[in-house]
Order: structure tokens, then sequence, then C-alpha cells
């Protein structure tokens, strides 16, 4: 524990993480891949929480969705992060890390309640916590959930896993010349535009002082640098 940087995370994966080269639903190959980073990086005494996006499954249906109510849209969102959620928790028990999934949207039968005592005592207990249902309300994002949950639970830092190796100043799929941030503040990524996390993510982040470490997921051993203090990906701090 004393070599590592943060002994509580909570870990942002998207949806599309989930899906892989699929591009829908869960690829179960790539989902056992995150599930056994995770449970390396858990083997360190690191207390881990997760939220999951629900892009993989509601992208596929967003042609329809456009025309629906914004509210009936959301809703979809959030269940579609159910799923996911569960796949991970599947996952990762059958690497036989102890796992909870705690839903914003109460559904008894797959998922506990959220309730912000008892998902710290989960942690405090070296189970994993996956967050799933976003925050249960509309017009929030799953970016805004993570940073939400990661202040109930006082985590020390928001590992937010993505297909780049950190945040540019432009698309580096599109502009060869884009420029990689090491460090960045909280206000230039709103005032840049940056769309690494929502406004609101990011502005509740900086409002309590929260690190939010960009960096890319399927660079095997990533998450496990982070969690030592190493120079991965790119820091959004105060």
């Amino acid at each position: 524990m004393s070599q590592l940087k943060y002994q509580r995370i909570l870990l942002k994966l998207s949806g599309e993480a989930l899906a892989a080269q699929q591009g829908f639903g869960v690829d179960p190959v790539r989902v056992h891949e995150i599930a056994a980073e995770i449970k390396d990086v858990h083997a360190l005494g690191v207390e881990i929480a997760i939220v999951c996006g629900g892009g993989n499954f509601f992208r596929g249906v967003a042609v329809q969705a456009k025309d629906m109510d914004r509210v009936s849209a959301d809703h979809m969102g959030m269940l579609a992060t159910v799923i996911n959620a569960l796949a991970l928790q599947d996952a990762l028990e059958k690497q036989d890390v102890r796992t909870r999934v705690m839903s914003a949207i109460e559904m008894n039968q797959v998922a506990e309640p959220f309730i912000r005592r008892r998902a710290l005592r989960h942690l405090e207990k070296g189970r994993v916590v996956i967050f799933a249902g976003g925050t249960g309300n509309p017009y929030f994002s799953t970016d805004t959930a993570a940073s939400l949950r990661a202040m109930e639970i006082k985590a020390q830092a928001i590992l937010k896993a993505t297909k780049v190796d950190g945040i540019y100043d432009a698309d580096p799929f599109l502009h060869k010349d884009a420029k990689k941030f090491e460090n960045i503040s909280y206000f230039d990524v709103i005032q840049k535009g940056l769309k690494v996390m929502d406004t609101t993510s990011i502005s509740l982040s900086k409002d309590n002082k929260l690190p939010i470490i960009v960096f890319k997921l399927s660079e095997h051993g990533n998450i496990k640098r982070v969690v030592q203090g190493e120079n991965v990906g790119t820091l959004v701090h105060a």
C-alpha cells in the first residue's frame, strides 16, 4: 500500500470500451481482459469503484431515440448501464473478485439500491463496487455520475479510461499534429471546449478538487501504473 499513490479510486468505463471492435453489445473477450486488469489492481489493496456508460447499447437505438421524449430516452440509457454493470460483475466474479452492483434506479432482483454508507462498507470489506443507472435522473451523463459517486465515496481520483492516451487540443485521429497535454487545469478543459468529459462533471470535480487522470485503456497495465503514481495519460487538476 505504501507504493500506491491512490488507495481508493473511481474507474470510469465507457460502454464502447466493453463493446471493443464489435461496436455494439458486450464483447466477452474484452470484458474479461478488463476484469483481469481490475483484478491485478485490486490485488494491490486498492479500493475500486466503477461507473459504466451505456453507449454500446444505447447508440444502437439512437436513431429511434432522437424522436423520443428526452426523459424516456435517458431512462433507456440508464438501463443500458445496468446491463454493462452486470456483464462486468460476472466477468470479475469468474476471476474470484467479490463484486457488488448498486443501481440508482431500484431493481432489487438484479442489483442493490445505491446507499452511500453501504457502498463505503463494501469498499472497506474489499469488494469492487459497480455503480449503475447513472445518477438516477435524466439530463445527467454517466460522466457526471462518475464525479458525483467519486465524491460521495471520497475517492482520491477519477480514472477516465479512453481510446486515446490522454487529452489533446484536437482529435488525434483526425489531426496528426494534435498536441497532447501532460497536465491541464479544470478551467482550461472547460474554456478550450475539450470533450473528454462533460462540463457538469468537470465543474463538480473542480469545485471539490478531485483529480481526473485520462489514459488509454487498451494499453495493458495502465490502470496499475496510474494507481502507482506513474506518469500515464493526462492529469486534470487545479
